[in-house]
């Protein structure tokens, strides 16, 4: 596609961002009525998410950069691109740990309760995926997959190749699927200026659109575990579990990354197109077990009581904390004014 969404003059607003931003904004309205219903601070959260949507894309950004240093600062790479952050590129899981972070620092100074607000702000993480990896797609370059002669192998069209007819021409512009650079038909791994082969358009694994719908799943997990119980940290930590679970296997094996341990390398025109292990799977097995150990605490915390006339029963559950509780803080209402 093309990476650009409107050009005025020196001043180009983005696919990439734009998506995500959206992304963001969408969950955050989720995150403003989870945290009604579930009586927590509205306007806290939105002080904190100033925070923590700058934690997030430094978090992002960095893990990218360090999971894919080559890219930046091997042969052909420039350091100064690492910034550049609008070109696509940051990593999920570094996003959660900025936010994380930023958010345990606003809790302690507050004194709230971090995993319920976490718990809220759950649902922006799976539009935020979504949002991210439809930008890929206008990027082109981005999170790529590997050769692969699999029916679901998808080859990219020629630049300017017409799609959508006049619809297509007015949003994407003259230059739709000028994005995407090709691969080495030896092996997507191999970078452009070392191939020795032909350059090629696919068919690859069409690694962003995996992710598109990984998010959606991620989504949708995340709003069965807001309705199944208020336990604060149970749906972030489902949010976590499932993503680091689906990205390893159903998007980061047929990426085109790094391999951090050569178990199995199949990448070529006449290959299935997978790789074991990257940084990602090694990491995600990490991430899992925190993710269910954390749930496993989950299950030891009250329930936070349901805001009467949310959608909720007039009686908080069974083990849920009384209704004279801040739950977002764990203080007593009683003598407030």
């Amino acid at each position: 596609m093309d990476p650009i969404f409107l050009q005025i003059g020196p001043l180009a607003i983005r696919w990439y961002g734009l998506l995500i931003a959206a992304g963001v904004l969408v969950g955050s309205i989720y995150a403003l009525r989870y945290a009604e219903r579930r009586g927590l601070d509205p306007e806290k959260l939105l002080d904190m998410a100033v925070w923590l949507v700058v934690a997030g894309v430094i978090g992002a950004r960095l893990v990218y950069v360090l999971t894919s240093p080559s890219a930046f600062f091997g042969p052909g790479g420039n350091p100064v691109d690492a910034f550049k952050i609008w070109q696509g590129g940051v990593s999920i899981h570094g996003g959660v740990i900025g936010v994380m972070v930023a958010c345990w620092l606003y809790s302690r100074a507050h004194k709230l309760n971090m995993w319920a607000y976490l718990d809220v702000m759950a649902p922006v993480a799976g539009f935020g995926i979504i949002g991210g990896r439809l930008g890929n797609i206008m990027n082109g370059t981005d999170t790529g997959g590997r050769l692969t002669n699999w029916p679901i192998g998808f080859t990219w069209p020629e630049p300017g190749t017409q799609t959508l007819g006049a619809v297509g021409r007015f949003i994407f512009g003259p230059d739709m699927w000028s994005a995407f650079p090709g691969v080495c038909s030896d092996g997507s791994y191999i970078p452009l200026w070392q191939c020795t082969g032909e350059i090629v358009r696919g068919p690859v694994h069409f690694t962003q659109l995996y992710g598109v719908f990984i998010g959606v799943a991620v989504l949708l997990i995340t709003f069965w575990a807001l309705n199944r119980t208020t336990r604060p940290g149970y749906a972030f930590w489902q949010m976590v579990l499932w993503y680091s679970v689906l990205r390893a296997v159903f998007e980061e094996t047929f990426r085109d990354n790094p391999l951090m341990f050569n178990v199995y390398l199949a990448d070529g025109l006449d290959q299935p197109g997978i790789g074991l292990f990257t940084v990602t799977h090694v990491a995600s097995v990490l991430i899992v077990a925190a993710a269910i150990f954390f749930l496993q605490r989950s299950k030891a915390q009250p329930e936070l009581p349901v805001a009467v006339g949310a959608g909720a029963p007039d009686r908080p559950s069974r083990g849920a904390a009384p209704a004279s509780a801040d739950p977002g803080s764990g203080r007593s209402r009683k003598g407030r004014k």
